[in-house]
């Protein structure tokens, strides 16, 4: 369903110009490589503004890591990469306390997941104890180690990806890990029409994709502002109960055996403000919620076996909910 665009006989209550130039200068630097995948590169930037986690789902091949990495280049914030392999640790994640002899104590030396955009390749292919040190600093955005707490300095997102297809050395992942992302943005195949222009774009770069000419434009004091300002996004009363009645049809309905969590509602609005803002405009409508019920929720619901067996899938039975649930005027 797609999200209504700004309309000029409403006057905003909120400056966004700078806002939307903001949104618009980090898209223009990501489309000097990625083609297409419009919605995946306007849903990474609502997850950056609304101060949420990425998964990113797709067959290999579509750009899902290349996105993450396109738009660490257009943020002047710390990057950092973890390929997550069956053999990974926890400590190789977060870090470990090594002794020193000089001083004769132990000093905690920081893992990769200290930075502030983090890339996770293939979240799937750690093992359950590595996947679960993640929890922490996914929701508390803080390590605690050997009693000690360590803050993330803000803003602290992690981008995700997943293969799924592939199974072999693969581990599911938990519910309770899977609730911490934000967005689950499923990447599929471009047309052939984008197909060509990859190629011919390809073929005009001689095979390379120069990241080096990607130039941030938006700095941490910068997404902290671009931040405050969906947090001061307009929604109205019915509309919150509008987004509670549509979790609420998650847990009661015979085709699902888990629904969406609290969490989830808040996540909604959230990401609903921040595509108001994105639009232009200082207040949530009902279409920006249908936008985001997708993302926010396909992750977060568990279908009945028989539902899977029909063929269902998570999208298109919270696609049928949001119909059946009365739209606010």
């Amino acid at each position: 369903m797609e999200a209504e665009q700004p309309e000029s006989l409403f006057e905003s209550r909120t400056e966004l110009t700078a806002f939307r130039e903001a949104v618009e200068r980090v898209k223009q630097e990501i489309g000097r490589i990625i083609v297409g995948q419009h919605q995946m590169v306007e849903l990474m930037i609502a997850a950056l503004l609304a101060d949420g986690h990425i998964l990113i789902e797709g067959v290999p091949g579509v750009a899902k890591t290349l996105a993450a990495k396109l738009l660490s280049r257009s943020l002047d914030i710390r990057f950092s990469r973890l390929q997550f392999t069956p053999d990974l640790m926890p400590s190789d994640v977060l870090g470990t306390s090594v002794f020193n002899v000089q001083s004769g104590a132990f000093e905690f030396r920081q893992g990769p997941v200290f930075s502030q955009l983090v890339l996770i390749d293939e979240i799937n292919r750690a093992p359950a104890k590595t996947q679960a040190a993640l929890f922490e600093v996914m929701e508390e955005r803080q390590i605690t180690m050997d009693g000690t707490t360590y803050p993330m300095a803000p803003p602290f997102i992690v981008i995700a990806t997943q293969n799924p297809i592939e199974q072999e050395g693969t581990y599911r992942l938990p519910e309770a890990q899977l609730d911490r992302f934000l967005f689950k943005i499923e990447v599929g195949y471009p047309s052939p029409e984008q197909e060509v222009r990859i190629l011919s774009e390809f073929q005009a770069r001689k095979g390379q994709n120069d990241l080096d000419a990607i130039r941030p434009v938006l700095t941490a004091a910068d997404i902290r502002r671009h931040q405050e300002v969906v947090r001061g996004i307009h929604i109205e009363p019915k509309l919150i109960e509008y987004i509670v009645r549509i979790i609420d049809r998650t847990r009661n309905n015979k085709d699902l055996y888990l629904g969406a969590s609290p969490r989830a509602a808040i996540n909604l609005m959230t990401t609903a403000k921040a595509l108001a803002a994105m639009r232009g405009r200082d207040f949530v409508t009902p279409e920006d919620i249908q936008y985001m019920c997708g993302p926010v929720l396909q992750h977060r619901i568990i279908l009945t076996p028989e539902r899977e067996m029909e063929g269902a899938t998570p999208g298109s039975v919270v696609q049928q909910l949001v119909e059946q649930v009365e739209v606010p005027r």
